[in-house]
């Protein structure tokens, strides 16, 4: 069931509309507010654009750091599977 409620993002109210839990879209809009009044902080001119623009490079930043990491996570997995089901057949192959 889709709801409307409201965020504050970098004194700037939004309407939110959508099916996600409320508590979690606020979270979401939390930290991006901290991050962008962090990011605001260290500027000498801090328009909202270039704040937002920033804010989304290093969110995206992220985003493909976690997504790299996960994905050599699972080519570890990967590895180690194939490596214990190799063991596996070396040792039923010898005990024949």
């Amino acid at each position: 069931m889709s709801q409307t409620f409201e965020v504050e993002i970098y004194g700037q109210r939004y309407a939110v509309r959508g099916e996600a839990d409320q508590a979690y879209v606020v979270g979401l809009a939390r930290q991006v507010d901290e991050q962008m009044r962090t990011l605001a902080a260290g500027m000498k001119a801090a328009t909202p654009t270039k704040v937002a623009v920033l804010t989304a490079l290093n969110l995206a930043h992220e985003l493909h750091q976690a997504r790299k990491l996960q994905q050599e996570n699972a080519e570890s997995v990967e590895k180690l599977a194939e490596g214990l089901l190799e063991s596996i057949e070396e040792t039923l192959g010898g005990s024949r």
